[in-house]
């Protein structure tokens, strides 16, 4: 049995997409095209980016909310049935 991990052989390595040379020209060619949408529509880009804030808030509220749980709950607590005055209240 031999210790050999075969680390050495290119063949068994997982090739990735955008490191191969068709990725690389893929990221240029979007690279390029996105520079050029750019500048060929910068009052349109810019003009949209007032409504921006706007249009996040609907999906800060989904998303943010996902840690709270659901609605039932709103922080009680299993200790949370004693009277006031034992919590320290009025």
């Amino acid at each position: 049995m031999s210790l050999h991990d075969g680390s050495d052989r290119r063949e068994d390595r997982p090739k990735r997409f955008l490191t191969s040379r068709s990725g690389l020209v893929l990221l240029g060619f979007l690279a390029i095209a996105g520079a050029l949408l750019f500048t060929e529509h910068r009052a349109h880009v810019l003009g949209a980016l007032i409504w921006l804030p706007l249009l996040l808030c609907p999906l800060m509220h989904l998303f943010m909310h996902g840690k709270h749980g659901k609605h039932g709950g709103h922080g009680r607590h299993a200790d949370d049935d004693r009277p006031n005055r034992e919590r320290g209240g009025p």
